[in-house]
């Protein structure tokens, strides 16, 4: 535990360096915005290009991990999605908050720490679980709240989320770098070199990003937020284990990156799309802001528990 957490350490400096420059004012948001956008748009994108044109769509999909990860991640979005419930909050308060209980920081965080600390191998299941997040859940909370709005799911909102999807850069650079793979091409030097320096900014643009915009996070709603960053941290992580290892006898390395993602704090792009949405952002906030200053310690005992079963 206390080597992992060593280990973990460096990705979470940034994260708090990027944090002390954004509560300074040295980095406004604005500031934060565009970097946020440069990794996004570009660096990460290079990143997760070049890792997919390096693998065959053979080794990324695995049937049994994609269920497991989906049975376990339903079950607790529809946890959360109860416990909101009978809290007398609506459909659209109960889906912001389950998104916030499943969904963790796979592209910014998950991607530069899992595959530095689990090894190259990790980089498909990590795509795996990304896509599905991408894929599955981020367009769930887009028909349910946009559903419950107008009363019914139209073609207009499925045309949405399709749209949303095919300009995601995350799932474009992974269908492209697979294509690529596909046709059995090499890279060209120059093209590989390009992505190669490009893609090397997404893993400290990316962490130095997280901390600039927890600066502007507030701390409010403490009772909610502490349940859904615990339900992020902690339900989440032991239900794709429970899945992955007793249910669906997943490859043991894979369950254990599988597990490891899961574990990651709720992801900055939910706060965006509650914004968006105008559905308890600050809430959100809170729930980003602690589960990423807990993450500290429950990503490196995660982390430390897979190690040794992952071979």
């Amino acid at each position: 535990m206390w080597d992992i957490l060593l280990q973990t350490l460096p990705f979470f400096a940034l994260i708090a360096l990027g944090f002390g420059a954004g509560r300074t004012g040295f980095f406004t948001p604005e500031a934060t915005a565009y970097l946020t956008r440069f990794v996004f748009y570009f660096a990460l994108s290079a990143m997760l290009l070049k890792f997919s044109a390096n693998l065959s769509l053979s080794e990324i999909l695995d049937w049994p991990f994609v269920g497991a990860y989906l049975t376990a991640t339903v079950a607790i979005y529809l946890v959360a999605t109860a416990v909101a419930l009978i809290r007398k909050r609506g459909i659209e308060e109960a889906a912001v908050e389950a998104q916030c209980a499943v969904i963790g920081n796979v592209g910014f965080l998950g991607i530069p720490m899992l595959v530095l600390l689990l090894g190259q191998n990790a980089i498909g299941p990590i795509m795996l679980v990304l896509a599905v997040d991408l894929i599955v859940f981020s367009s769930l909370i887009v028909i349910l709240i946009t559903g419950s709005r107008d009363g019914r799911v139209s073609p207009a909102v499925l045309k949405t989320v399709g749209l949303g999807l095919l300009k995601n850069p995350m799932i474009v650079s992974i269908v492209v770098g697979l294509s690529v793979s596909a046709t059995g091409m090499t890279i060209p030097t120059p093209v590989n070199d390009f992505l190669t320096i490009l893609g090397a900014a997404a893993t400290p643009g990316a962490l130095f990003a997280i901390g600039a915009s927890l600066a502007s996070k507030s701390a409010e709603r403490l009772a909610v937020a502490g349940w859904l960053s615990a339900s992020k941290l902690v339900l989440h992580p032991a239900a794709v284990a429970f899945a992955a290892l007793v249910l669906f006898d997943v490859e043991p390395y894979a369950a254990g990156v599988m597990i490891s993602a899961a574990a990651l704090p709720v992801a900055g792009n939910v706060y965006i799309l509650a914004q968006h949405y105008g559905v308890a952002p600050q809430r959100v906030s809170a729930s980003i802001l602690i589960s990423t200053a807990l993450s500290v310690l429950t990503v490196s005992a995660v982390i430390a528990w897979v190690q040794p079963f992952m071979g």
